[in-house]
């Protein structure tokens, strides 16, 4: 099934995780010709962690981009042949599956290089030219009885590094047989005689005409290998060049690893003259082909986006992806989509509150973790149903989930708050970047906002060290402007600390600043009482 990754924004909150796990639980029921997968593009937060161990909802695993990767692209069937396997057979198999190489690997199923039809090409070409010959691929009278499908009469399995002759001239002529050559005969007993006293390592008996007894005695005497072919002598010798090892043939390999990017080898298999990348997996094992054909439009990889439509906010590389639905409570972003799809911008406390609304509407419940964990997102967001951005959705979604978990959620919430809202070991670094989104400003430039809930004045005291992190921040990521809320959830109110122009923050609020910092009672929404403001004034 194709995968579709369900995704919450950078620096992930309780609400980004739990309606990624939520909405891709919903998705799968209602479309089960897809996998719809929960993921996270960053490390979860106290909070989040708090309520996934409450809910025993599993953490979504990290997605660190959607770029295209050669696992994405790459042909998963494909035959593979090992070095000491003939080289007709990795020709065949190239045929059968019209593909311009061949991996070869090691008895240990190790990647250890390519044959090419180029290769092969030339080799045989070369070969019209002059003596056909087992010098530069000595090949085993095993692989001699395997490609001609004879049998060996006399002899024993040795490696074979001569020329390769048909004998077809009279006895009496000029010979050019010499010791360790293989010789290819009809049902002529002083030609085959000839050759074993002069030395030949093999005689092959062509179209199924057996030696004489005489014969295989002096062969033996000689130590000479004996071959019955059921083929024609004109066959029977050019099919004793093709029994020669793949290892004589192997070109170095373009290798990747399944997680590389394609836009990062796409012009190394467009030069390369076989046209191809062998994927290999942690044992160098290959797993995949990325020939030139798969990189032509290629499909990319599908994206459903909740809690955020900006692409400052999204995955590294949204760019490339596929969006195939947006869901979100705040403004509409700058997210670009090539095609039209389903967008969700609806004006409630939290991105939970729509996906349980989604499970209602359908006729369905979230299981019990999925239930445990939108809750804890609705009360999240809402700062316990006390933010400005609460609606009567909002309410009605906790009333239900209330009833569905049988517990109480205004409780559920306090303790939420009251376990993650200790900050004290956490490093200034973290704390203004742990729920930090990001805002394009009409005039190119960006601005960060972060935001931390806390009980009490505490973290305060630590003024001086979260400025300096965010002036830090402001600097490296080249930010018009970055503030902090820090929000106390049982005051009620938020201070707002800021590294930029705070004099025009000031002024967006009505309210002077005490060395950058800004106190606004009442204020609890970053979405619908700051970041409207800031965005306003700058």
């Amino acid at each position: 099934m194709p995968t579709i990754y369900v995704t919450g924004h950078r620096n992930p909150d309780t609400d980004s995780i739990a309606s990624a796990i939520g909405y891709a639980e919903l998705k799968r029921r209602l479309d089960p010709t897809s996998d719809y997968v929960a993921v996270r593009l960053g490390e979860c937060n106290a909070q989040t962690h708090w309520v996934l161990e409450r809910s025993e909802a599993p953490e979504p695993e990290f997605l660190p981009h959607v770029m295209l990767r050669a696992c994405d692209v790459m042909q998963t069937g494909f035959p593979i042949t090992r070095q000491d396997e003939p080289i007709r057979d990795a020709g065949l198999a190239m045929a059968r599956a019209d593909l311009e190489l061949a991996p070869i690997v090691d008895d240990d199923g190790v990647l250890v290089g390519v044959v090419s039809e180029r290769a092969l090409a030339r080799r045989y070409i070369r070969e019209t030219r002059q003596t056909s010959t087992l010098e530069e691929a000595p090949t085993y009278v095993r692989a001699v009885v395997e490609v001609l499908q004879g049998e060996l009469v006399c002899g024993e399995d040795r490696q074979l590094a001569g020329r390769v002759w048909v004998h077809s001239m009279d006895v009496t002529s000029p010979s050019g047989i010499s010791p360790g050559d293989v010789v290819v005969i009809g049902n002529r007993e002083n030609a085959q005689r000839l050759a074993i006293e002069l030395g030949a390592a093999l005689v092959v008996a062509s179209n199924g005409a057996r030696p004489t007894d005489a014969v295989v005695e002096l062969a033996a005497k000689h130590d000479t290998a004996v071959i019955v072919s059921p083929l024609d002598t004109y066959v029977s010798a050019r099919m004793i060049t093709l029994a020669a090892p793949c290892s004589a043939f192997m070109e170095d390999p373009l290798t990747v690893t399944t997680d590389y990017l394609v836009a990062d080898v796409s012009e190394q298999i467009k030069e390369i003259h076989y046209g191809a990348a062998v994927a290999v997996d942690s044992q160098g094992q290959p797993v995949g082909l990325v020939t030139r054909s798969d990189l032509v439009a290629p499909a990319r990889r599908r994206v459903v986006l909740v809690d955020h439509a900006e692409q400052a906010q999204s995955a590294p590389g949204i760019e490339q992806a596929e969006i195939v639905e947006i869901l979100d409570h705040h403004h509409i972003g700058s997210i670009e989509t090539r095609v039209p799809v389903t967008a969700t911008f609806d004006p409630v406390g939290s991105t939970a509150t729509l996906v349980v609304e989604r499970f209602r509407q359908n006729g369905m419940e979230p299981s019990r973790p999925s239930a445990i964990a939108l809750l804890g997102a609705v009360l999240s967001d809402t700062v316990i149903l006390n933010s400005p951005t609460t609606t009567d959705r909002d309410h009605g979604v906790v009333e239900y989930l209330e009833r569905a978990l049988a517990l109480d959620a205004r409780e559920f919430g306090r303790e939420m708050f009251e376990a993650t809202a200790d900050v004290s070991e956490v490093s200034a670094e973290e704390i203004v970047s742990r729920d930090a989104k990001r805002y394009e400003l009409r005039n190119g430039q960006t601005i960060c906002i972060a935001q931390i809930e806390v009980v009490g004045k505490g973290l305060l005291e630590r003024k001086d060290e979260l400025l300096e992190a965010m002036r830090h921040e402001r600097e490296n990521r080249e930010l018009a402007l970055y503030a902090l809320m820090v929000t106390d959830v049982l005051s009620k109110g938020t201070e707002l600390l800021v590294a930029g122009d705070t004099a025009a923050v000031s002024r967006a609020f009505g309210v002077e600043a005490d060395d950058s910092v800004i106190e606004l009672p009442g204020v609890m929404s970053r979405k619908k009482e700051v970041a409207p403001k800031l965005l306003a004034v700058l």
